[in-house]
């Protein structure tokens, strides 16, 4: 076998065979695939796609380059939750120990930003000491005696996804649904959790831009986890417009902690109850209130531990950026548009995200939002304001959002759109 020729079959739509693609992934992880053939191989999927036969082996072959975990000794049912990306999706912060208020094993294994789309992962690292590297026993323990856990894959899970996932943040494959689907359900299978809800994102923040997409995405992993004995259920939800009011690593903590704390952006809460009611339908937990959960402050306690149970002071101040630019509205009217790509790029200029695998992420940097969409605003009245420890990048990424949002005149009609899409599964 030779790679070559497992990049020409796919290169010329052909289907590659089950010894082809055990092979190549294997061969990928020991580094006997060079990194420049894999993302050759990973545009040619990207370019003309793989069948269901393809995506099944290719997930159970980054199943097979590592370990699979095993939380049978837990008293709990277990239920996971996975966004897709998009720009101010911090609901995995409030969500995980919302959940386990409310009686479910929450093992959130997360991962880091993605091009425009933050990560959870730099999310939490803004906290002064909070650690996401843990080992599996750490993480059994924490999920034990706390009843949740966020922390990044170990290197015996899937260790063939954690390279390709870095490889294709470089090399513009992010958006390859064969590759976006394995890549998630080979980490959540292999992870070992009972029960899976998916929140596969729609609209200009996210991968998938349309329906039609992100229904073949989410169908896609609904499947690989229903035959892998996983109970799987996707959302589809709405990303034309960021989540909330932040869009940056410290600033959407700040957010979470609100949401959890009884306050928030009312999308925020909606999404987070829609998905918490889900997950625990899921696992089985029909009788469970998560609002209620978030209303009396247990949710928020399970959020202390879980933070303190990973070495962070759930007390701590969080960091602030140096430099602050304020973007005032041009003119008076109602805002009818706020673009989530727009907003994620800029926050990414500014040092929230990467451009390479190598780069280390501004904690304090990103994007702030004083109005949504339908909201008055009066020129001259802040519309945004950009985070940076670096000056140099406000122009930059001011050019991101030249065309962010459009002001209509007053007396506008307005009506929000829904926040859930579509449910699959």
């Amino acid at each position: 076998m030779d790679v070559i020729s497992v990049i020409r079959t796919k290169r010329d739509r052909g289907e590659l065979s089950d010894e082809q693609i055990d092979w190549v992934i294997d061969a990928y992880t020991r580094g006997a695939v060079a990194d420049e053939q894999m993302s050759s191989l990973a545009m040619a999927i990207l370019l003309n796609g793989m069948n269901r036969k393809e995506i099944a082996r290719w997930t159970a072959a980054m199943i097979a380059s590592g370990e699979r975990m095993d939380f049978s000794s837990l008293s709990r049912p277990t239920a996971d939750k996975h966004s897709t990306g998009g720009v101010g999706d911090k609901i995995t912060l409030p969500l995980a120990p919302l959940v386990a208020a409310c009686g479910a094993a929450v093992p959130q294994l997360s991962g880091r930003g993605l091009g425009h789309t933050g990560g959870t992962l730099d999310k939490l690292e803004a906290i002064p000491g909070w650690r996401a590297l843990l080992s599996n026993e750490e993480m059994l323990n924490v999920l034990d005696g706390v009843g949740s856990v966020i922390c990044a894959a170990g290197d015996g899970l899937a260790p063939a996804d954690k390279k390709l996932y870095a490889l294709r943040d470089v090399t513009g494959t992010v958006e390859a649904i064969p590759l976006i689907a394995s890549s998630i359900m080979s980490k959540k299978i292999a992870e070992g959790t009972g029960s899976l809800v998916l929140d596969v994102k729609v609209g200009t923040g996210a991968f998938m831009k349309n329906l039609d997409d992100a229904r073949e995405l989410a169908s896609t992993m609904v499947e690989l986890g229903t035959d892998s004995g996983v109970r799987t259920v996707a959302l589809l939800t709405d990303m034309s417009t960021p989540l909330g009011l932040t869009a940056g690593n410290a600033l959407e903590v700040r957010e979470s902690v609100e949401v959890l704390a009884g306050g928030g952006p009312a999308d925020v809460v909606e999404l987070t109850l829609a998905l918490a009611r889900e997950m625990l339908d899921a696992a089985g937990l029909t009788d469970a209130d998560p609002a209620k959960a978030l209303a009396d402050g247990s949710a928020m306690d399970v959020w202390r531990r879980m933070i303190a149970a990973q070495g962070g002071d759930p007390d701590a101040e969080l960091p602030v950026a140096r430099e602050r630019h304020v973007v005032t509205a041009p003119t008076s009217g109602v805002l009818t548009r706020l673009d989530a790509y727009d907003i994620g790029v800029a926050a990414w200029r500014l040092g929230a995200g990467r451009a390479r695998k190598e780069d280390v992420v501004q904690a304090g940097a990103g994007v702030e939002l004083h109005v949504r969409p339908g909201a008055a605003v009066v020129a001259g009245q802040p519309l945004l304001t950009l985070h940076t420890d670096t000056p140099s990048r406000f122009e930059y990424a001011l050019q991101s959002l030249e065309a962010a949002y459009d002001i209509a005149p007053a007396g506008t009609g307005f009506s929000p759109g829904a926040i859930v899409l579509d449910r699959i599964g």
